[in-house]
């Protein structure tokens, strides 16, 4: 019989998924992930070059860094303060990443805030109806 994370039997878990969850290795690929995306948009279709992934490395080291700061300070938080900068962090990633785009300050800082009051609302949601 299958079992869940919490050893009930339900639903079986994959347990890859379970051991990327408490380790920091799905963090560090996203932070790959964000720099290889930064750099590709950066880059604009044109050659890679030593510029593009230097861009691509600090994009990838700050959004880490920041990641690293809200996981680790988010738990002390009270829920709303809590959802409040998970949806910033959220925002400013997706809004730095848009703005590469080449597309205006304020559609950025519009879609910025759509993404931002999106994974608040969601955020603090999980937050209220789970403690």
């Amino acid at each position: 019989m299958a079992h869940t994370a919490h050893g009930a039997p339900g639903t079986p878990t994959l347990p890859g998924i379970r051991a990327l969850s408490g380790t920091w290795a799905g963090p560090a690929l996203l932070t790959v992930v964000y720099g290889l995306w930064a750099a590709a948009i950066n880059r604009d279709g044109g050659p890679i070059t030593s510029g593009n992934v230097l861009f691509g490395v600090v994009s990838g080291i700050a959004f880490g860094a920041l990641y690293a700061a809200v996981r680790r300070l988010a738990p002390a938080l009270p829920r709303e303060l809590r959802a409040t900068a998970w949806a910033t962090f959220a925002g400013v990633s997706f809004g730095f990443l848009y703005s590469l785009t080449d597309a205006s300050v304020l559609r950025s800082v519009g879609m910025a805030g759509t993404v931002a009051a999106s994974v608040f609302a969601v955020t603090f949601y999980r937050f209220y109806t789970r403690e």
